[in-house]
């Protein structure tokens, strides 16, 4: 399903001339239409008209008033069940993209082209589709596989720093709870610029996609993808309440730095390694200042988390440094201790 794409995008046009797509729709935010969308139509070789579909950047787009736009112009273009939308972009545009796709007449083909590194090592594999609900991430979506993903790392080139630092939380993320040889390769890297990650990129994505492919649903094994997402998500949805938005991947350090001393205080790792981890996150990501957030206001979030279950917030925490259990439900009193933790790092 993911295919590295070579210079010429022969993958790709192989695959246009291959499939009987009627017309092909180009998803792209404002920033990938300017440095991407001219690489792609360079190398795109196709007899089938394309229309391109332009939409701000921005997590505060992923909302059901875009979606209707989108859905709108696909039926006033009158694309039909076998047209085709390529997804060009970052998680927004992939997640968008494919929840606008496999929504519209009940399902039309996508393909995922990923242009940050975020998008590239998790938001497109997998499956998963959503806008996000009033301040609430990715509650609504469907779980549809794209026809495929290309990945083409000369696009992360265009990335300002701040966004690989962000991609690359989910890298670490994926050595935390699969693999640890994949942790201590990514954590030797001074700097995550495009350079130094590359390399390391298929090894991130196969993880996912091994993880996947063993649980598409998230009914058990998937649910470790989600490390450092149940804290992380409820700080970034609260930033974006206040209409202060943060990366993804910067919500995601933080939560992993809580819920790793989560973990500890939960007994599932050793002060050795939680120590171990928590340092080497904080090399690399700024602290975000959740002085404001009063706990109430988390656990709002925290108790419409997607894996709750029985009113019980269920979080997925690293039981070594490559290993993760899930489903574990935490006492709030250890809850707000890593809470309070993360916040006295912030006066050291």
């Amino acid at each position: 399903m993911i295919t590295l794409l070579n210079d010429n995008f022969s993958q790709l046009n192989d695959l246009l001339h291959e499939k009987s797509f009627s017309k092909i729709f180009i998803l792209v935010d404002e920033n990938t239409h300017e440095y991407c969308l001219p690489v792609l139509l360079g190398n795109m070789e196709t007899d089938l008209g394309f229309e391109i579909l332009e939409i701000e950047a921005g997590e505060e787009m992923k909302n059901i008033q875009t979606a209707n736009q989108l859905w709108e112009i696909l039926t006033e273009m009158q694309a039909d069940r076998k047209a085709l939308v390529i997804n060009l972009g970052g998680g927004v545009i992939t997640d968008m993209g494919g929840f606008v796709a496999s929504t519209y007449k009940r399902g039309i083909q996508f393909i995922n082209i990923p242009t940050t590194l975020l998008s590239m090592c998790d938001a497109s594999i997998g499956g998963k589709t959503g806008i996000d609900l009033m301040h609430y991430k990715n509650m609504v979506g469907t779980f549809t596989f794209p026809e495929k993903i290309f990945v083409y790392s000369k696009f992360l080139e265009t990335l300002p720093f701040k966004e690989l630092r962000s991609g690359f939380a989910e890298m670490l993320k994926h050595g935390l709870i699969a693999d640890r040889i994949h942790w201590e390769n990514l954590t030797q890297i001074t700097k995550p610029d495009a350079e130094s990650v590359v390399p390391h990129i298929e090894t991130s994505m196969n993880i996912k996609q091994e993880v996947v492919n063993k649980d598409f649903q998230e009914k058990n094994i998937r649910k470790t993808l989600n490390f450092g997402h149940t804290i992380g998500h409820a700080v970034e949805s609260l930033c974006l309440q206040q209409g202060n938005p943060v990366l993804h991947g910067e919500a995601v350090a933080m939560g992993m730095i809580a819920e790793t001393y989560l973990a500890h205080l939960e007994e599932l790792i050793s002060e050795e390694d939680c120590r171990i981890v928590i340092e080497n996150i904080q090399k690399y990501y700024p602290y975000l200042d959740i002085s404001d957030f009063k706990d109430e206001d988390i656990f709002a979030l925290l108790w419409n988390d997607k894996k709750n279950t029985d009113r019980n917030i269920n979080f997925s925490l690293i039981s070594g440094i490559g290993t993760c259990v899930f489903d574990h439900q935490c006492s709030e009193k250890n809850i707000v201790k890593a809470l309070e933790f993360y916040r006295k790092l912030m006066d050291v």
